[in-house]
């Protein structure tokens, strides 16, 4: 496994947000969290990317606690794209890409025929190479958000970590990025609130309640009727897609 978290913990003025949480990532694959509002999906990813330190448990990333991974070192190995970044800050398209290049250099090292590469890969992979020179604050939601996992990619990480990717996007755009994330060559973890989406575009489901994990499996497995009314406290019913053969829900109205 490429990411293991063994019995995490965390929280803030004595409220507990993350709950003795056991977790593993296989390479390649996508791994969705969802759960209510205050479930700890944020808390979790965070805790899981390096971001946070728990007060309980570990993180190991490729065989290592990250505890005792060198801050430069994780940011070459891990990336994370938080929801809804800004800046106010007059850059182009290229600037904001090339801020992933970093960790790979020193203050006094010069830009690289490796950094001018993975940036331009990285643009690539996200179909923006042509708004390269494009400001910023004219692009839409979906291109911003395609912009933020370019600066990820050009870090070159082995492992992306995104924060509701497709919070205030329309639907076009919500699966434009997540198919985008999903044939990535990278594994990937995904914290998510549209279940449907989940159930689309990742090879895992991890539910969270209450900062527990409540269920871990496939999508089939784990998007039960059940568990929807159980953790969600919703009524739905849950059948295969035409469209993908996976579970899509149905929820009922009133």
């Amino acid at each position: 496994m490429i990411v293991v978290a063994e019995n995490l913990s965390w929280g803030v003025r004595n409220k507990t947000i993350v709950s003795e949480v056991s977790l593993s990532v296989a390479p390649g694959e996508t791994l969705g969290l969802i759960g209510p509002n205050g479930s700890g999906k944020s808390s979790l990813l965070r805790l899981l990317a390096g971001l946070k330190r728990p007060m309980s448990g570990r993180v190991k990333i490729q065989d290592r606690d990250i505890a005792e991974v060198p801050r430069r070192v994780l940011s070459r190995q891990v990336a994370f794209v938080q929801q809804n970044a800004a800046t106010d800050t007059n850059v182009s398209v290229l600037d904001v890409v090339r801020l992933g290049r970093t960790p790979h250099r020193s203050a006094l090292s010069g830009w690289s025929a490796d950094d001018q590469a993975a940036v331009t890969t990285a643009l690539e992979r996200v179909d923006m190479t042509d708004r390269k020179a494009q400001a910023w604050q004219t692009l839409s939601g979906g291109e911003r958000q395609r912009v933020h996992i370019a600066r990820a990619l050009a870090q070159s990480p082995k492992i992306l970590f995104l924060d509701e990717p497709t919070n205030h996007l329309d639907i076009h755009h919500q699966i434009e990025i997540l198919r985008l994330v999903r044939d990535l060559d990278l594994t990937s973890v995904v914290a998510l609130h549209d279940l449907n989406l989940a159930a689309m575009f990742c090879d895992r489901i991890v539910v969270l309640q209450e900062g527990r994990v409540s269920a871990c499996g496939s999508p089939e497995t784990v998007l039960t009727e059940p568990l929807l009314r159980d953790v969600f406290r919703v009524e739905a019913g849950v059948s295969a897609s035409p469209f993908h053969s996976r579970p899509h829900i149905h929820f009922m109205a009133g």
